[in-house]
């Protein structure tokens, strides 16, 4: 699943936990499903943020771009 829909489907579920329409035990699946897309983005996050400091690493005046290596 992309980050972008991701993040679409955490905007559904929190709209759906504010909505006080549904007991406990109704949302208790999308509150876990919730802090799982949350790791997965913050991780995602994290990744795209070395990246980034990696292409911008500023030698001799000049932009040096390293491959990211995936852990």
């Amino acid at each position: 699943m992309k980050f972008e829909d991701k993040l679409k489907r955490l905007e559904e579920i929190i709209a759906i936990l504010e909505s006080e329409e549904y007991g406990i035990e109704d949302t208790l699946g999308l509150f876990q499903e919730g802090m799982n897309l949350v790791k997965e983005c913050k991780k995602t996050l994290s990744e795209i943020e070395l990246k980034v400091e990696k292409i911008i690493s500023v030698e001799d005046g000049e932009i040096k771009k390293e491959p990211f290596d995936e852990a």
